[in-house]
């Protein structure tokens, strides 16, 4: 087994073959999605049929059998070269399909996976509220209320990334709310059914390609058969699903900061002042040397996390090792991003201030990857209370 620090041949095909994809298919729709918030649905469901969907799941079901590792390999390609595409994609394939293919039971696999793997089914996750972020699970008031072979449910979610473009959601609800979180059950939620509603889609900072909403959901009937797991555990489901998907943050960090890394020599060999390239300056150097080290360690703790993560089995995950550890890559990589688009910013200088150019749209994604599966703060409570177990 090659050490966590090192891809193996066949990782740096993956790698190599999706950052080809990405350059040739993915960054030139790059500019649309941001300056019109634009979403390329038809570009999006044809990955099933490229093999980008569906990346942990055996092929039985639809998917390629790789790993956790290899489907943040192809997150990482994907950022580099449109980074709100591939916030859809690790949307989809980690926070909706993967939690699926890890906790549900085998009816209700086969019945959603091989559409989530073929892109006939786009997927999301409801979990964050109007009142519910950081204390989303103690806070939650999404209902699902039992009525014979269904469940009932009322409430909004809020944030939601693929929310108006889903044809499918993994939602959480309570179903027992004097238990709190261990009242939490998890469903399978088809978009149209009756009483489900995008009530708005919301404009951001950045990442603005991929689509974020607000859901309504009233007097929604779900078949008790679309539960996840078993009722009353769902929080089995969110938080070992919240673990992985804090690791699966960090190749976006990553993808982000070789991009920025890459534009930023560039643009240091070719902008000239004084009669000669700014890369002679040692000022500069200084920029981009502080770059590669930030970058190269997020890529090595990244994998790192992403392989100790291939074992976490289903169920397991919001305590110990890897509650410590995925909370730990994101904080370290969010935390180095944005470093790297700080020097970035300074060797571009006012170009990085222009809103249509590429260094801008990167510089505007770092806020929500310090925000997004938990704050930075709660990242370090969680370290922090993972190590005085200990």
């Amino acid at each position: 087994m090659k050490p966590a620090f090192e891809l193996s041949d066949d990782q740096k095909l993956i790698l190599d073959s999706a950052d080809k994809y990405a350059r040739e298919r993915l960054y030139p729709l790059s500019q649309r999605m941001d300056d019109e918030e634009w979403f390329p649905e038809t570009e999006f469901r044809a990955l099933g049929k490229e093999g980008y969907l569906g990346i942990t799941v055996p092929p039985e079901l639809g998917g390629a059998g790789l790993s956790l590792w290899d489907s943040g390999l192809v997150l990482q390609a994907f950022s580099r070269w449109n980074h709100a595409f591939a916030l859809s994609w690790v949307a989809h394939e980690n926070l909706c399909l993967n939690n699926i293919y890890r906790n549900a039971d085998p009816a209700l696999q086969s019945r959603y996976l091989p559409g989530l793997c073929d892109g006939s089914l786009i997927g999301a996750l409801g979990l964050t509220e109007p009142g519910a972020g950081s204390d989303a699970l103690g806070s939650m008031a999404t209902t699902a209320v039992r009525d014979g072979e269904d469940y009932i449910i009322n409430g909004r979610k809020l944030y939601i990334t693929n929310g108006p473009v889903a044809d499918v959601i993994l939602l959480y609800c309570k179903t027992n709310p004097e238990d709190g979180a261990h009242g939490i059950s998890a469903f399978v939620v088809e978009m149209d059914s009756p009483g489900v509603s995008v009530t708005q889609k919301l404009k951001k900072m950045g990442f603005r390609g991929s689509p974020t909403a607000e859901l309504a959901f009233e007097d929604c009937r779900v078949p008790a058969k679309n539960i996840v797991g078993k009722e009353n555990e769902g929080v089995r489901c969110v938080m070992s699903g919240l673990d992985l998907e804090r690791a699966m943050i960090s190749p976006l960090c990553v993808g982000i900061a070789e991009r920025a890394v890459s534009l930023s020599v560039d643009y240091s060999r070719q902008r000239e002042q004084f009669g000669q390239p700014i890369a002679n300056f040692q000022m500069v150097q200084s920029h981009l040397a502080d770059m590669y080290v930030e970058m190269d360690t997020m890529k090595i703790y990244n994998w790192r996390c992403l392989s100790s993560l291939d074992e976490l089995r289903p169920g397991e995950g919001g305590r110990g090792w890897a509650h410590k550890l995925s909370a730990a890559s994101v904080m370290y990589c969010a935390n180095g991003l944005n470093k790297v688009l700080d020097h970035a910013s300074q060797v571009h200088g006012g170009y990085s201030y222009i809103w249509e150019t590429e260094l801008n749209r990167l510089y505007r994604s770092i806020k929500l990857l310090e925000i997004g599966a938990g704050t930075t703060e709660v990242r370090k409570i969680i370290i922090a209370e993972e190590l005085l177990k200990e």
